[in-house]
């Protein structure tokens, strides 16, 4: 059975780069505002017609962290001015987290063109993990992942740039990554960074506010439970004064990162305590629901891939390298950057999880909302619009 045979038999899908999918969102809103010259490698009025965005004087771009599009549709009571807005849907890209999602949107290129291969990937400077997020075991982000953020090449063509988050984020290794470029406004609170966004959108330009209470309570309590609803409900009534107050000609985006899946009573295995899983193995990157599997010198990723395979069953895919580059689950593959994925890559299934407890921090394996496969729910993430006139 070929991988994307695999793929199919467990009910993943594959990010749809070049068409729906988040890499295309900035480049979409920079055409809007009259700066696809600011984008380069992909065509930003395209991307601006394909995903339906309106031109203007300002775009803002809301990314609310881990609101998947399902867990949207499920949950659509809880959020009236969400479910108002002309809407639809995109795909994230391949691993389907944080680092990697915010690498596909701030440069428009996939996981194999950014380097941004998960939440924990293999420094190969060292052979030990580091984290994408905090940025702890990796080295100057500007080293990893060098390409142009479409938000400093917008800012070097003159357009008024503005990134919205919390203060600690400006000096941030993932947002250097990902997202350099402008002037980056520190607010803690949401209702902050809107009335912020409000004063920027009078003036051309675009600006980018993130959002992450909702991947937050997805991940603590779950995306089914009432902290959940209560973190979506918050979003949804600010993010209705926001569109309000919208000055003229100004467009509103809402998009997000990933989905999520709740993983209570789901199968889970530990590499560190399964002898099948770990025989071979020196190294696990990734996160649960996908994994980059480093193996040992002289070790065959073919028969790990079939071992591991036999083991989970319909509980996974898994592939190796070349697969995954194959079936373009990370696009075009870099080969400054190959040394970042896995000899093997696990993508799981349903709500099934593997975890290392030799190398995970205990924490992380307590975790009940999770992400980074290929299933609907984790894969497809709304894409919401609002025009002011």
């Amino acid at each position: 059975m070929t991988f994307d045979a695999r793929l199919a038999a467990v009910g993943l899908e594959k990010p749809d780069y070049g068409g729906r999918e988040l890499g295309a969102v900035l480049p979409a809103a920079l055409a809007a505002v009259g700066a696809s010259h600011a984008v380069t490698g992909r065509s930003a009025d395209a991307d601006r017609i394909r995903l339906g965005v309106p031109r203007g004087r300002h775009v803002i771009v809301v990314i609310l962290d881990g609101l998947g599009h399902q867990q949207l549709d499920e949950r659509r009571g809880h959020a009236p001015f969400l479910r108002s807005m002309v809407s639809g849907r995109i795909t994230a890209g391949f691993p389907t987290t944080t680092a990697t999602s915010l690498a596909l949107f701030g440069t428009g290129e996939p996981s194999g063109r950014t380097g941004m291969a998960g939440y924990s990937v293999r420094n190969p400077r060292t052979g030990e993990l580091a984290n994408l997020v905090s940025w702890d075991g990796a080295y100057r982000a500007e080293e990893w992942q060098p390409r142009p953020s479409l938000l400093e090449e917008a800012a070097r063509e003159g357009l008024t740039v503005t990134t919205l988050g919390k203060a600690r984020f400006a000096g941030s290794g993932l947002t250097h990554a990902a997202l350099r470029g402008g002037a980056f406004i520190g607010a803690e609170r949401l209702d902050d960074r809107i009335d912020v966004a409000i004063g920027v959108a009078r003036r051309p330009g675009i600006s980018y506010l993130y959002w992450g209470e909702i991947d937050a309570a997805g991940h603590r309590y779950g995306w089914g439970s009432s902290e959940w609803v209560a973190a979506l409900e918050d979003a949804d009534r600010e993010l209705q004064r926001l569109a309000r107050s919208l000055p003229p000609d100004a467009v509103l985006l809402i998009t997000a990162d990933h989905g999520m899946v709740d993983i209570t009573g789901a199968p889970r295995w530990d590499v560190a305590h399964e002898p099948g899983l770990k025989e071979g193995v020196a190294l696990v990157a990734g996160e649960p629901r996908a994994l980059h599997v480093h193996l040992e010198p002289g070790v065959s990723p073919d028969a790990v891939v079939a071992r591991w395979q036999d083991i989970l069953g319909v509980h996974a895919a898994v592939g190796t390298r070349d697969d995954i580059v194959e079936a373009r689950l990370i696009g075009q593959l870099d080969p400054a950057v190959a040394d970042r994925f896995g000899d093997v890559v696990v993508a799981m299934a349903g709500r099934a999880t593997v975890v290392d407890s030799a190398t995970q921090p205990a924490k992380s394996l307590l975790l009940i909302g999770v992400h980074g496969s290929l299933t609907p729910e984790e894969l497809y993430v709304p894409l919401l619009t609002v025009a002011a006139r």
